[in-house]
């Protein structure tokens, strides 16, 4: 039998651990997309595996995240859609537009507008991957992995809400490259996207499908000259 402080002790040692592992995973989760080791967004794979050992490490899968093929609903095509669309609507027509009249935002060169102009195969590349790694990846690794680990390690009757908020900071975050107003833009639509998953009770493909379809239409915008 196992003395009650020794197992206090354990456990303690155990918990620190675990924790230790989710801000490390999530640490490279952040950062080495944005070191450009691995060109081209091959980071995601690395990036997918990681989360895949850290999840089998705690008994756990990507279902327990949110992702499974089963949890898939026709619905979730239209749902995650319009709420794109509805979101994006608001986010240009309303939301920064009101805001510049309080900002000057000063423009960011990605790259991405010289990239696809003129060229419809480039378009459509920048198109798949912005649901492979915008709708997929993205989605999988912030809005199911990031916001569960931070939830669990939180805990408590506000453990949620906290997570919610520190996911989506993180995730605006993220996208500093695209500069004040796209972190301000990944930071809104992305708490979007997450409340999205979180009110279909933590299905990820509703937040996939609003999220590739977002990209989809920025994507577009850009190629034709509207943004």
């Amino acid at each position: 039998m196992v003395c009650p402080s020794l197992e206090f002790l354990i456990n303690s040692i155990m918990s620190r651990n675990e924790i230790l592992l989710n801000i490390l995973t999530i640490c490279v989760i952040i950062i080495l997309p944005h070191t450009e080791l691995i060109p081209n967004f091959g980071y995601s794979v690395p990036i997918l595996l990681l989360v895949w050992i850290v999840l089998k490490y705690f008994n756990e899968n990507f279902n327990n995240i949110g992702f499974s093929f089963k949890k898939f609903k026709p619905k979730s095509i239209i749902i995650g859609s319009l709420v794109a669309v509805l979101t994006l609507s608001f986010m240009q027509l309303i939301f920064f537009p009101t805001l510049e009249n309080f900002i000057v935002f000063e423009g960011t060169e990605i790259g991405l507008h010289a990239f696809i102009k003129g060229n419809i195969w480039q378009y459509f590349i920048i198109i798949i991957m912005g649901w492979l790694v915008g709708g997929f990846y993205e989605e999988i690794v912030f809005h199911g992995f990031i916001f569960s680990r931070l939830e669990k390690m939180i805990k408590g009757k506000y453990a949620t809400i906290i997570a919610f908020i520190a996911t989506a900071i993180i995730f605006g975050a993220y996208h500093y490259q695209l500069g004040v107003a796209g972190l301000i833009n990944a930071l809104i639509v992305g708490a979007v996207y997450l409340s999205l998953f979180l009110f279909f009770k933590r299905n990820l493909w509703y937040s996939i499908f609003c999220h590739g379809v977002y990209n989809s239409i920025v994507i577009t915008f850009i190629y034709y000259g509207y943004l």
